[in-house]
């Protein structure tokens, strides 16, 4: 299960391991709905072999 950032209605963001389908959870804080936000990502490919033909690099 992935990790989701939810947002409630007082601004509190708070994060929650649960289910791709899931929605809004419970804000710790107020106890309110807390909506899905969407968040920035911090995966990257970096290094040689990753290209959109293939895996492998061509070390010559």
């Amino acid at each position: 299960m992935p990790v989701y950032e939810f947002q409630c209605k007082c601004g509190h963001v708070t994060e929650a391991l649960v289910r791709m389908d899931t929605q809004t959870v419970e804000c710790p804080k107020c106890n309110a709905k807390a909506r899905k936000i969407l968040s920035a990502c911090s995966f990257e490919l970096k290094g040689g072999g990753w290209y959109a033909d293939g895996y492998a690099s061509s070390k010559k």
